[in-house]
């Protein structure tokens, strides 16, 4: 086997402490290594030293090499590496430009790394911005970036974060044929399906260390710390609307006109409900929930907060409107400032939205993420100095502190170790039934949904094809597509 790139003796240590101590490991060529272990472990933090790239103030030692070239990276917050101000098309014609041509193979390389990505319908993504595309959509035009580049090295961390179940079979696949092209993965995960079907070896990771490694048929015989599955939510007696959109159809700006994401959308959650959103990636959850939050504006038809029309815009909403709605977003890196404390961010919604004094609203929230299960040091680091894990139940921290009478969650459980979204399930059920919060939840986990969710709502195409009570969705489903989503979940990946 060819050696490609090696890690040795890597410690990486941030103000004393280390969150990466003594990980040894090798890539090689049409091999996949997958690093597993809990947010927080450290995994992220050993990929990224194969790019060179390490958390700011962060003292160094050990040895890094990569002597099969250039190392591609699909990060687990696929928006921070898109730039906000270009087209997609632009993004993957400069990197396809890089490497000459005339314009007909120019073209011909861009078309492949979409095809190879599985990105549908690759001529509407094109003309898009990246805050155009759905989370899933953003993740696969940086897989092909990485693509594009030639990379003999590709680090995928989290790639089928936020994907549904029929795009991540697509990934699963596309990751394989990419090592069957002889390029070394490196796969960072917490899907442990996809690292049975992948990974050629297992290292286990766990407070910065490494703990076991070994093939995957051995290292997961196991469980590994998997909890027992959750049983589907009974249903209840629905309450009052809490939350409604009527007619709502909502579009895309690009330079050729106006795209229909969404079309004549009508649902609805009652006080104490939750409706949870699914539906393959693209299909329009998040632009959806970002119509209900006031982040897109651009839609037709009305949202009701308890029988009262809100405006389409976030600024055109009063200071109740926007405590009463918020939003938690799935790129969780993306909506903290990276100079300021995590805590202080936190805590600054209450004061902001609330009006509470600044120790109070301090002192909420230290209590809030610690039932989250984050302690105080580790929120008064920078949101560099958090895993992806640990910054999104900050990030649900925030929305929490300013009371809201509804929560829209945006895949808020990817990402994250089986135990830790486990955990994070167990505190929205506690707060729905102490708080009576409404919960509006976007998923493209079948089985979060059913342990969760009052009701479910499918989307397709911008279209809800389905909506009913979560028991009757999963276990009877009317519509086609509805019936393909639950198929594709209950096949091993």
């Amino acid at each position: 086997m060819s050696l490609v790139a090696h890690v040795r003796g890597l410690r990486v240590e941030i103000g004393g402490r280390a969150i990466v101590d003594g990980v040894s490991l090798e890539a090689h060529a049409g091999k996949v290594t997958a690093l597993i272990g809990p947010s927080g472990s450290g995994k992220t933090t050993t990929g990224l030293a194969l790019l060179g790239e390490y958390p700011r103030g962060a003292k160094v030692e050990g040895t890094v090499r990569t002597p099969g070239g250039a190392v591609g990276y699909v990060p687990q917050h696929p928006a921070t590496a898109l730039n906000p101000a270009r087209r997609v098309g632009a993004l993957l014609r400069d990197i396809a430009v890089r490497q000459g041509g005339d314009r007909r193979e120019i073209r011909g390389r861009v078309e492949q790394a979409l095809r190879l990505a599985q990105i549908p319908d690759p001529a509407a993504v094109l003309r898009r911005f990246p805050h155009q595309l759905s989370g899933g959509q953003q993740q696969r035009i940086v897989l092909a970036q990485a693509l594009l580049l030639g990379a003999q090295v590709i680090v995928a961390d989290e790639p089928t974060t936020g994907q549904d179940v029929l795009t991540k079979q697509g990934i699963v696949a596309e990751l394989a044929a990419v090592a069957a092209q002889g390029i070394a993965v490196i796969l960072l995960s917490h899907d442990l399906d996809v690292v049975r079907e992948l990974a050629d070896e297992v290292v286990v990771m766990r407070e910065g260390r490494v703990v076991g490694r070994g093939c995957a048929s051995s290292v997961l015989a196991g469980p590994v710390g998997e909890p027992p599955p959750r049983a589907v939510r009974a249903a209840r007696p629905r309450g009052p609307v809490r939350l409604a959109a009527q007619g709502l159809s909502a579009r895309h700006r690009t330079a050729r006109g106006a795209i229909e994401v969404l079309s004549d959308i009508q649902v609805s959650v009652a006080a104490g409900e939750c409706l949870a959103l699914v539906g393959r990636s693209g299909s329009g959850k998040t632009t959806l929930g970002r119509c209900l939050a006031g982040l897109h504006s651009a839609y037709d038809g009305t949202v009701l907060l308890d029988g009262s029309p809100l405006p389409h815009s976030l600024r055109s909403r009063s200071r109740a409107q926007l405590a009463a709605v918020q939003y938690v977003f799935q790129d969780a890196k993306a909506a903290f400032d990276e100079h300021r404390p995590v805590l202080d961010q936190v805590a600054r919604s209450a004061v902001r939205l609330r009006g509470a004094d600044r120790h109070d609203a301090r002192r909420a929230a230290v209590r809030t993420l610690e039932e989250l299960g984050l302690t105080a040091s580790l929120a008064e680091r920078r949101p560099g100095g958090l895993s992806g894990g640990e910054l999104q139940r900050a990030a649900l921290a925030r929305a929490l502190l300013a009371q809201p009478r509804v929560l829209i969650c945006d895949e808020i459980t990817s990402g994250l170790d089986p135990a830790t979204r486990h955990a994070i399930l167990d505190v929205l059920a506690r707060l729905r039934e102490r708080a009576e919060l409404t919960l509006l939840f976007i998923t493209h986990e079948l089985a979060a949904a059913g342990a969760l969710a009052d009701r479910i709502a499918v989307l397709d195409e911008g279209r809800v094809v389905e909506d009913g009570p979560a028991g009757r969705v999963l276990t009877e489903p009317r519509h086609a597509f509805t019936r393909a989503l639950l198929g594709a979940a209950a096949q091993p990946t």
